[in-house]
């Protein structure tokens, strides 16, 4: 897909498959377009060239909460939480986009609205646990450190059970402690689910260390793509982005 903003060319031929399962990762310097691939694909915007699939239907122009509802969950770089809620209603509230008891349902309490709400809280926990956050349930997000605030974050993408989770530059912002902790979040994640998972870092020891294919972009054009090996040792990406006294 190839995308302009006015006549300034973002996004040039990007090409992207990931098969189920695959953890891929995307590089490349700030004003790369990376996050506007992101926005691209779940549905923020509509490519100016271009069409997007997934599982094999097609999601171009599509609604985010359409794009979502199908299977794509994503995480942003920028923390979007709501302030005064609790962790645990983060988690339900994100899952309700499963729900078909209908407004019948909950205006009369039906035994099918109990069920599913009984189910969407089991549900949530069962997130917060897997994420490592169940004893932080009932407290409320923003007085959480922001370690925390980022798993919050990963468990409400995950409660609309996606086939494919994309994570906008998940440990930025963290502590060497936290980015470990975060690692290791998404290697389980990655292991318990089996679900596709894209994700943007700037962090190298991060995207090295998960991801089995990386691409990297350069105003808006892919210059490589390959093992965390190959990338590590291609010329182009040493040039253009990771510099050539790095050493990775």
């Amino acid at each position: 897909m190839t995308h302009y903003f006015g006549g300034l060319r973002a996004v040039h031929n990007y090409n992207l498959e990931i098969e189920p399962g695959q953890l891929r990762g995307l590089i490349g310097p700030n004003g790369a377009g990376k996050t506007t691939i992101f926005n691209l694909i779940t549905g923020r915007y509509t490519p100016t060239e271009g069409k997007i699939f997934l599982d094999g239907d097609e999601i171009t122009g599509l609604q985010p909460h359409q794009i979502a509802s199908m299977g794509l969950g994503r995480t942003f770089q920028n923390l979007r939480l709501w302030r005064h809620m609790t962790v645990i209603d983060h988690v339900r509230l994100a899952r309700y986009s499963k729900i078909s008891y209908g407004l019948v349902g909950a205006f009369f309490d039906t035994p099918k609205r109990r069920k599913e709400e009984a189910e969407i809280e089991e549900k949530a926990y069962s997130l917060l646990e897997l994420v490592g956050i169940p004893h932080l349930a009932d407290q409320i997000v923003t007085n959480l450190p922001y370690g925390d605030q980022r798993r919050v974050e990963m468990a409400r993408a995950l409660a609309t059970d996606p086939k494919i989770l994309f994570l906008d530059e998940p440990t930025a912002g963290m502590n060497p402690e936290e980015l470990i902790e975060m690692m290791e979040i998404i290697r389980h994640v990655h292991d318990e689910l089996g679900l596709a998972i894209f994700l943007i870092e700037h962090r190298m020891k991060v995207v090295m260390d998960l991801c089995q294919i990386i691409q990297t972009l350069v105003f808006g054009e892919v210059i490589a793509e390959g093992t965390p090996e190959e990338i590590r040792s291609d010329p182009k990406v040493i040039d253009a982005y990771l510099g050539k006294e790095v050493v990775i």
